[in-house]
């Protein structure tokens, strides 16, 4: 199941345009980790979230620096956006034994 992580409405409409989710895919602004347990995540998620999802995908973005903090534009986001890229996280604990899964 697919979820959306992401507090951009513009970001939204361009993932439903490019068909990359439906109209039902569900959209949260803030991840726990209980929303992101096993799912397919489109957005940007810290690294202990993203080690508990099936994968990550992120629609990179090159923006300017004085656009920066600000809301864009569906238009803007087609514009600075890059091609999707999906990862798979793994999480690994350090100890003083060596590393561990």
């Amino acid at each position: 199941m697919n979820i959306v992580v992401t507090r951009h409405k513009a970001l939204v409409e361009f993932l439903i345009k490019r068909k990359m989710i439906g109209a039902n895919t569900p959209i949260i602004a803030h991840a726990t980790e209980k929303d992101v347990l096993g799912k397919d995540v489109i957005g940007v998620l810290p690294l202990r979230l993203a080690a508990l999802a099936a994968s990550v995908t992120e629609v990179p973005m090159d923006i300017p620096a004085e656009l920066r903090g600000q809301e864009l534009s569906l238009e803007q986001v087609e514009a600075f956006s890059g091609e999707p890229v999906k990862y798979t996280v793994a999480r690994w604990r350090l100890t003083t034994q060596g590393v561990s899964k």
